[in-house]
């Protein structure tokens, strides 16, 4: 959705993605809107030491947020806490930031997705419950990359092969971005891909993690795709978490 023409808007959903330094006082703020998508905008005098805003503009946090303007940078009047303050910690923590860094790469300015923004607050709310290394960590990440492709329009198709043929859960497959999962007997070995189960693609689309297999190669395919998307610069915050606990 393009939003160039709409000069104010108010009482918007928001989270704080990323900030930065923006001449003397100021801080330019990364937000991601339900209904507007990223916005990026002037969050004047915020580093000064008795800024209203600069104690709001902390990431994870649900806020509600002013801004106005025409050009690519609005300017931010105000934030305001949103319902329920959720706290991050230890890994659950650098989750979120690779969330946001994902979104920072991959999501357009001014693009809505509000499924995406709703499963964004959603995935945070479960982070938040998480207190230590789990299974349960990896799982929720692959869950928010795979909705993330998909609402973002990148095709992962998991129930049919390139073909349309049902992927059938015994056979293995080779599977190859923008593409999606080839016959191991085609001409596909010259080209980036990995191999995996056709159950785990099926237990992809069902949403199911269970087993030891599907989390395992679930990961390999994520990271595949997701390079894929991203080109050449890697993402920092993934490099951390592999250093971590092999995210």
């Amino acid at each position: 959705m393009a939003v160039s023409n709409i000069s104010r808007q108010d009482n918007q959903p928001v989270f704080v993605l990323h900030t930065y330094p923006f001449k003397e006082t100021s801080l330019v703020v990364e937000l991601f809107s339900r209904d507007f998508g990223r916005v990026a905008a002037v969050a004047k005098g915020a580093r000064r030491p008795r800024s209203a805003m600069r104690g709001m503009l902390q990431s994870f946090q649900p806020l509600v947020a002013a801004w106005s303007g025409k050009n690519e940078l609005r300017n931010l009047h105000s934030l305001e806490w949103g319902e329920g303050l959720l706290l991050l910690q230890g890994q659950a923590l650098m989750c979120g930031f690779y969330m946001n860094e994902l979104l920072l790469r991959l999501l357009p300015r001014e693009d809505a997705h509000e499924a995406l923004f709703d499963y964004y607050a959603q995935t945070l709310r479960a982070l938040s419950g998480i207190q230590t290394s789990s299974p349960d960590t990896a799982i929720t990440l692959r869950r928010f990359e795979l909705k993330m492709l998909q609402e973002m329009g990148y095709a992962v198709p998991l129930e049919h092969d390139e073909d349309g043929a049902p992927v059938m859960p015994e056979r293995s497959y080779f599977y190859i971005p923008e593409r999606g999962a080839c016959s191991l007997q085609s001409e596909t070995r010259q080209q980036n891909g990995v191999q995996l189960s056709g159950k785990t693609l099926l237990d992809m689309g069902r949403d199911e993690y269970d087993e030891v297999q599907t989390r395992q190669q679930s990961k390999q395919l994520m990271r595949m795709l997701l390079g894929h998307y991203l080109g050449d610069k890697p993402l920092h915050t993934r490099q951390l978490l592999i250093d971590l606990q092999e995210l």
